[in-house]
């Protein structure tokens, strides 16, 4: 049973600039470029991506979705930036004096912002993934069941603002025992549009690390291998890929979140700006959420990615719209700057339902669940607990306690059930504040299917 659900989308009118002038001092030039790396790159990724993907994004949609309710202090300063498409890159003035802020397509790669102040060429294209593997066999719709009322009910709810006022479901899919039972878009979206997947990529980045350990070629309890940190007496040397993987590193982190947008939309590269950070705790002994800490996870095992790259993992779980980009120097951004579908995550989630085996061949090491899933070490505050790169639904009541997560910001989930053997994915671009309750969401799903269930001859 397939359900497809349209959602109208609210425009928001925005500031004249005049208005906006009154009630706040000017930007700043940092501010500014940032604002616009974050327009160019947003621009060129979800554009250029979902055409690579067989789809089609507008600047007019991005500007709906991706531009709404962003960070407060670029929110006011992005939609008075114009932005200019030339071929492969997406350019933004930001000031006078210095040139446009640019993003670059490149097949294969997806989009990478350059530094502030850049004039040079494109660069190479990325490899490809291996075309040896299988070809992608979508996943099947379930067998004929009859309505699930509920269902369709929880559906149109998140569709809706039903797990959050003022929140903005842009798709919802939902798989059991290998059939997908559900699946809705929003206008503009669909199966073949890639979005930024945010945090749902330290997921992957933990499954990639998952992948190399099967390979041979790392281990989770030996010092992450961090050339910066390879000298007598420094103190990091004793930080584990483990501690990495969940948040215990014990390093410093600039803010909560350690947001990194130096990085992210300012054209810094990895390589330069994470692995400076000093110690600050015993490494196992603090949990504090940092980009850094998955960035140098990845960083450990970025010697494998010239014979295993990303898209070989992804092509070979059928992720074929799914796009790991790099910064403009090659690094991976596996903290956050992956952009896939909806359909893809759902993939990606049922290697987790399979133990690690795909196509009868195992990808992750025996056991990789029940490690990600083992809160092991310090644990936040709140609802959700940590695992490594996961985060644990063990606390949600009406959800079994084996349930794990990937979660990302403006509303990026994917929730695995291993004990109901389901997958939900829900995408959006929830506006900073406006949260969508998921454990609710997961806890409707998961009745009415058993409500389903139990009504069967």
């Amino acid at each position: 049973m397939r359900i497809l659900i349209l959602a109208a989308t609210l425009a928001v009118a925005p500031l004249a600039p005049s208005a906006l002038a009154q009630i706040a001092p000017p930007a700043s030039a940092e501010a500014r470029a940032s604002a616009a790396g974050y327009k160019a790159l947003t621009l060129c990724s979800a554009i250029h991506n979902a055409r690579a993907a067989g789809g089609a994004r507008s600047p007019e949609s991005v500007a709906a979705h991706e531009f709404v309710g962003i960070y407060p202090t670029l929110d006011p300063l992005i939609r008075d930036l114009s932005a200019s498409f030339d071929d492969n890159r997406v350019s933004v003035a930001w000031d006078t004096t210095v040139p446009p802020r640019v993003a670059v397509y490149r097949d294969g790669g997806g989009c990478s912002i350059k530094p502030v102040g850049w004039t040079g060429p494109a660069g190479a294209p990325v490899a490809a993934a291996s075309s040896t593997v299988p070809p992608v066999v979508d996943i099947p719709a379930a067998a004929p069941r009859g309505d699930v009322p509920a269902l369709a009910f929880a559906v149109v709810g998140a569709m809706g603002e039903a797990y959050g006022g003022g929140t903005n479901t842009t798709a919802v899919v939902v798989v059991q025992d290998g059939h997908l039972i559900s699946e809705s878009y929003a206008p503009g979206f669909g199966p073949d549009v890639p979005q930024r997947t945010w945090s749902v990529a330290k997921s992957l980045a933990g499954t990639l690390i998952g992948a190399a350990v099967q390979r041979g070629e790392g281990g989770v309890d030996a010092p992450a291998a961090i050339a910066n940190w390879q000298v007598d007496g420094d103190p990091r040397r004793a930080v584990t890929t483990d501690n990495l993987l969940r948040m215990a590193s014990g390093l410093t982190s600039d803010t909560a979140g350690n947001r990194t947008d130096a990085l992210y939309f300012g054209g810094t590269t990895v390589d330069e700006q994470v692995p400076g950070w000093p110690l600050l705790a015993v490494p196992g002994t603090r949990y504090r959420y940092a980009n850094n800490d998955i960035l140098l996870a990845v960083m450990g095992i970025a010697p494998t990615f010239a014979e295993h790259p990303p898209a070989a993992l992804f092509a070979r779980l059928g992720m074929v719209d799914t796009v790991a980009e790099t910064d403009w120097r090659g690094n991976y951004m596996l903290s956050s700057q992956v952009w896939s579908t909806a359909r893809d995550l759902a993939r990606f989630g049922l290697l987790y339902l399979n133990d690690g085996i795909q196509d009868g061949q195992r990808i992750l090491p025996e056991g990789w669940l029940a490690y990600v899933s083992r809160p092991s070490g310090p644990q936040p505050d709140g609802e959700f607990g940590y695992g490594a790169t996961f985060w644990l639904m063990n606390r949600s009541d009406g959800v079994p306690a084996d349930t794990i997560a990937a979660f990302g910001n403006r509303g990026q989930y994917v929730v695995i059930v291993p004990d109901r053997r389901i997958v939900i994915v829900r995408r959006g671009e929830d506006p900073t504040g406006n949260r969508f309750d998921i454990a609710a969401f997961t806890r409707d799903v998961l009745a009415a299917l058993d409500q389903d269930d139990s009504g069967r001859p």
